[in-house]
């Protein structure tokens, strides 16, 4: 998808290879070469790219490794040397892909950036080579690895050599994992083969550029080889994103800001070592009011209360939302992402329900999908490689009760939430900010502190759910709400939550600036006592913790 530049004449415009619209240069170059007409983002070589990226001047090239350069002896219609050799000579680079150690927005970065016009972005000894060689960078220098592919595959020129540089680079991907080093792959088009199925797709957050291309098989391959119909978009970024596969897909013009935002949010923080102002927790019962339990669920359901995302946009600096369970799919009804809370850095996840009537059918009402499970698990093990602490915000009224969730493993991704947040060696503070609805609420609530804003609810089963199974009649639901015991004052009293954060007069939906105010100052402060703990510490508290629900001699301990 190269730009065709038009007859000497008109030399100053160009044309889209996609849709052929005539683009004055200079506003073709001012766009980043982008398609002003139908957004077709045009191939980039790797100066180019890194020009748009990096800070300027900050880029240091790598020395070149000594690699063997015909391990086979591959000859088809001239020898694979002579094939290099004008390679090289066209491209003005030593190979498909450029590593250097540079900057985005003053933060360090090791970048390696693929070329596709070297020989088609493959992946052969040299390009393996170098990119193990970045890794080896990131480990040893400590700093954040950023991959931007392009590729139509593995190099067959190089036979077998080139498909162990997948299981090389994969390799050295891990020890960046196993070491704490944040990993990012920037999806060009296209990406295909064995770039696609190693290092590109295997980092923490993968970004893609609006339209590009990225799969295992290209599509024709597949339409030669089983001749199956491809569906509409198939393998595009936004394709592939609706799957769970990306994190996001971006725009050439917010890529910068974008990298930047996820470089930064994961450099040391500027916290203060006093502890932060704080509003007051309630911490006991006998503080809270009695109130009738049905008009607090009521309350809890409020259209207008804060969401997770009125919360993010009230607390956190810096959010960058991550989608995506790298399985089957992405659920709106949680969201997560990275972001900066009075400087700390943090993983937030919450469920997310909307407000007005569209806004609630498009999340499922807060209804997770086993997906959605899945992707708060994946952003929580980041959180755990990357020692960020993790906040979630529970608004549910429970997991999603349809049959594709069973299909999906409903149960299954519910468990290993718990399983996973058990063990993990990072603080973890979840607030119940509306409806706490069962298992569903739960999978997001195994936490060292667990709070509840005052008109929260929390329990087994919604009441209706409860009335119908109970007393036959979901018109009973009131008199459920009040046998359960779920409003905050009940649950401080069991000991299901540590406190409770004060809502403004009337609901946080009555001033949801005060709310989220309430709110920033809760969690600067109960997170501001976790972090003094290691990881040995969190883990048995934690643990504890929920051993002794049900258990006298656990709970006098």
């Amino acid at each position: 998808m190269d730009v065709q530049t038009e007859a000497p004449e008109a030399a100053q415009w160009t044309s889209c290879p996609e849709c052929r619209e005539l683009i004055y240069v200079k506003r073709f170059e001012r766009d980043l070469g982008v398609c002003p007409g139908c957004g077709t983002h045009t191939r980039l070589t790797a100066s180019q790219r890194m020009a748009q990226l990096l800070d300027a001047g900050s880029a240091v090239p790598f020395e070149p490794p000594a690699t063997v350069e015909d391990p086979i002896g591959f000859a088809d219609s001239r020898p694979y040397p002579d094939r290099l050799r004008q390679a090289r000579e066209r491209t003005g680079a030593a190979e498909a892909i450029t590593c250097v150690t540079a900057s985005i927005m003053n933060h360090p970065v090791i970048a390696a950036v693929m070329d596709f016009r070297f020989l088609g972005g493959s992946l052969g000894v040299g390009v393996g080579e170098r990119i193990v060689r970045a890794c080896e960078t990131a480990l040893r220098t400590r700093t954040p690895l950023l991959l931007v592919t392009a590729s139509g595959g593995a190099r067959m020129q190089e036979g077998a050599y080139s498909l162990m540089q997948m299981a090389k680079t994969s390799q050295a991907l891990a020890e960046l994992d196993e070491a704490g080093i944040l990993t990012i792959s920037l999806v060009t088009n296209p990406t295909y083969g064995g770039v696609a199925a190693s290092f590109a797709t295997l980092t923490d957050v993968i970004l893609a550029e609006s339209g590009a291309r990225i799969g295992f098989a290209g599509p024709r391959v597949i339409q030669q080889t089983i001749r199956q119909e491809l569906p509409e978009g198939f393998q595009s970024a936004e394709f592939m994103q609706a799957r769970g596969f990306l994190d996001a897909v971006v725009p050439r013009s917010a890529l910068r800001p974008v990298l930047g935002a996820l470089l930064g949010v994961v450099r040391p923080a500027s916290v203060p070592a006093q502890a932060p102002e704080t509003v007051r927790l309630i911490d006991d019962p006998a503080e809270l009011p009695e109130r009738d339990p049905w008009e607090v669920v009521r309350l809890a359901r409020h259209e207008d209360r804060p969401t997770t995302l009125d919360y993010v946009y009230q607390l956190l600096d810096d959010f960058q939302e991550l989608r995506g369970d790298r399985l089957s799919g992405d659920c709106p009804a949680i969201v997560g992402g990275i972001g900066r809370l009075d400087g700390r850095p943090i993983v937030l996840v919450g469920h997310q329900k909307g407000h007005n009537t569209a806004e609630r059918v498009a999340r499922n009402f807060g209804m997770a999908l086993p997906e959605g499970y899945r992707k708060a698990a994946r952003l929580m093990r980041l959180a755990d490689k990357l020692g960020l602490p993790v906040v979630t915000l529970v608004d549910t009224p429970g997991a999603h009760p349809g049959v594709e969730a069973e299909e999906r493993g409903q149960a299954w991704a519910i468990a290993e939430n718990l399983r996973l947040m058990s063990g993990l060696g990072v603080p973890i503070v979840s607030v119940i900010t509306g409806e706490g609805g069962s298992g569903g609420a739960l999978a997001l609530a195994v936490a060292d502190r667990v709070l509840a804003c005052a008109n929260a609810v929390y329990s087994v089963i919604s009441p209706e759910g409860c009335a119908a199974i109970l007393w036959k009649d979901r018109a009973e639901a009131p008199r459920a709400a009040a046998a359960l015991r779920l409003d905050a004052r009940d649950l401080l009293r069991q000991g299901v939550v540590d406190a409770v954060v004060p809502e403004p007069e009337g609901g946080a939906h009555e001033n949801p600036a005060s709310a989220a105010e309430r709110l920033r100052a809760a969690l600067c402060a109960t997170l501001h006592e976790l972090t003094r703990l290691n990881s040995r510490e969190l883990v048995e508290r934690r643990r504890r913790r929920f051993r002794r629900y049900g258990n006298e001699d656990a709970r006098n301990t």
